[in-house]
């Protein structure tokens, strides 16, 4: 009986006003199966695992978390070639997300690098650093993982046009402050369970 992925599957389809066999159709599976799903009887195969996590507007990782009974802490990285901006904004994004785990990266490649290896829901990423940009490094985040939630931070807003065209979740100017990381939060265009404290 795999109850805690049982549980989850059932918040996360009335989350989204579905119906057993709304669900089930979106799937091409027997409503009985989802059923089974919900009551812990069965679990999904791998593949359904996939494109349940893009339905119910999750993450893969999430959901397998669930199957082995615990919900991994979302992972948020920072990255920016200043240190002076890291250790600043690291204590802001672990304040305001007690719940994830907070990783700071002063290579554009260090993070990248990060990302191949570990699920990164959300990353705030400076535009300015270097000979890769911000909106570079966006787009190559975006390429591991469609569904990681990027947040430029700048100290030059007139770049706000430039970054909406990377298919970003959002744009803060520096310094991060508690107040605007818990706006942008509510904004995320893949909203994280576990981001924000209650």
């Amino acid at each position: 009986m795999n109850l805690s992925f049982a549980e989850t599957l059932r918040r996360l389809r009335t989350e989204k006003g579905l119906s057993q066999q709304q669900l089930a159709d979106r799937l091409f599976v027997d409503r009985s199966s989802v059923a089974h799903w919900e009551i812990g009887r069965r679990v999904p195969s791998a593949a359904l695992i996939t494109r349940l996590a893009e339905i119910l507007d999750t993450d893969v990782a999430s959901l397998l978390g669930a199957m082995e009974g615990e919900n991994p802490a979302p992972t948020v990285i920072l990255v920016d070639d200043e240190r002076i901006i890291l250790t600043g904004g690291m204590p802001i994004l672990r304040q305001v997300m007690p719940g994830a785990s907070v990783t700071g990266f002063l290579r554009p490649s260090e993070a990248l690098a990060f990302a191949r290896r570990t699920p990164v829901e959300l990353a705030f990423l400076d535009i300015e650093m270097g000979k890769t940009s911000g909106l570079t490094l966006c787009r190559e985040l975006l390429a591991v993982n469609p569904r990681t939630n990027v947040v430029f931070l700048t100290a030059y807003p007139e770049y706000s046009l430039d970054a909406w065209s990377t298919g970003a979740s959002g744009f803060l100017a520096k310094p991060l402050t508690e107040e605007a990381v818990r706006s942008q939060l509510r904004l995320l265009r893949y909203p994280v369970r576990g981001l924000m404290q209650a």
